[in-house]
């Protein structure tokens, strides 16, 4: 296997290019931006799930201090998807008014 064809694409001698994926700055960094969308969702619903399951579970005991932190882990996870959430269109626009097409 050559790492260097599967990164970088098979160079073409005839016209002289790669069929590469990445091929400058802007796509590594698109590809990034997409990783750290899919690894953001990824961890908000790990959130989600953990505040839900902690707040149940506190629901059941006379432990208010429990369900006061599931509270805050909720609220910190809408707070964290306001913000992915608010990055995602922000890079959306700077994509549109660079002239930038299919940066995410």
């Amino acid at each position: 296997m050559n790492i260097g064809e599967n990164f970088f694409g098979k160079l073409n001698t005839f016209t002289g290019t790669t069929d590469n994926p990445v091929s400058g700055v802007g796509s590594v960094v698109s590809l990034f931006l997409n990783i750290a969308f899919v690894a953001a969702g990824i961890i908000l619903l790990f959130f989600f799930i953990l505040g839900g399951i902690g707040l149940m579970g506190g629901a059941g005991q006379d432990n208010p201090q429990k369900a006061e932190q599931s509270k805050k882990t909720l609220t910190s996870a809408v707070i964290g998807f306001v913000i992915v959430f608010a990055a995602y269109w922000i890079v959306k626009l700077m994509g549109k008014l660079l002239g930038i097409e299919n940066i995410i």
